[in-house]
């Protein structure tokens, strides 16, 4: 019985085809092909600008050299996801020559100038300190094309805050500043005629204050006669007194502005 149900079967055999694997189109073939990644030889753009450095994911990214056909500029130091980010160089292209002439090297932050760093001005003026988002903001010291050395805090590229200023002739300042100008309470030493002037400035002009001699022997150029000793019952009470008048009649007209 088992034998003839054994002789009955009939084994069914499938053909296997082979099926060649798909291709994919010749544009997403050469798109796979340039993607980049590690370390590569230089990368000409069609602009001329030239890349030779690491990548990941197809972006600048790691230590790498950026140079600028158009503009002549160069950059070298750290990327992170196609921008300059981490420390690096920024150079500009002597004209007429082949040498590069330093601009900026410091830290960078989604291709700006951010955190602390050096810049070097066309008028021989340095500046050295920190930076937020491509302006001078936080401490810093910057050296004038004329002598001029100022210290103390920045906002927004503008002296802002506590600083000193050291001038070309000696004279020094030393207090609070505002959008670029002397503001507030401060100090003021005129070396050249040994005098120095202490209260409070609005705007860069000296507006209530005491101006006595100091160290006049030491002058180069002091004044014909001294200053004469003003003898008030409360000094203090007189500068506070003035103050507060200023900073009233300021507050009245900031808020007709503001109507």
């Amino acid at each position: 019985m088992c034998l003839s149900l054994f002789l009955n079967c009939r084994i069914l055999i499938m053909p296997y085809i082979k099926t060649s694997p798909k291709k994919l189109p010749l544009t997403k073939q050469l798109d796979l092909k340039a993607q980049k990644c590690g370390l590569r030889h230089t990368v000409f753009a069609p602009n001329g600008d030239q890349y030779t450095g690491e990548w990941l994911d197809d972006r600048k990214h790691g230590k790498g050299t950026q140079l600028w056909k158009k503009s002549g500029a160069a950059y070298r130091g750290e990327w992170k996801c196609g921008q300059c980010d981490g420390y690096g160089t920024f150079s500009v292209l002597v004209p007429g020559t082949n040498k590069y002439d330093r601009k900026y090297c410091g830290r960078w932050k989604n291709g700006k100038k951010h955190g602390y760093g050096t810049f070097f001005y066309r008028n021989a003026a340095i500046y050295e300190g920190d930076w937020s988002e491509d302006q001078r903001s936080g401490w810093g010291r910057m050296y004038q094309e004329t002598g001029d050395i100022y210290e103390g805090e920045w906002l927004r590229d503008k002296r802002h805050g506590q600083g000193i200023i050291q001038f070309a002739n000696g004279n020094w300042y030393e207090g609070t500043w505002k959008d670029g100008k002397k503001n507030g309470e401060g100090k003021f030493y005129y070396c050249d005629k040994g005098q120095l002037y202490q209260g409070f400035w609005v705007d860069g002009v000296a507006k209530c204050g005491t101006l006595t001699d100091c160290e006049r022997d030491k002058a180069p150029t002091p004044t014909k006669y001294p200053i004469p000793k003003l003898h008030l019952v409360d000094a203090e009470l007189v500068l506070k007194e003035a103050q507060s008048l200023h900073h009233d009649q300021r507050d009245r007209e900031e808020g007709e502005d503001s109507d």
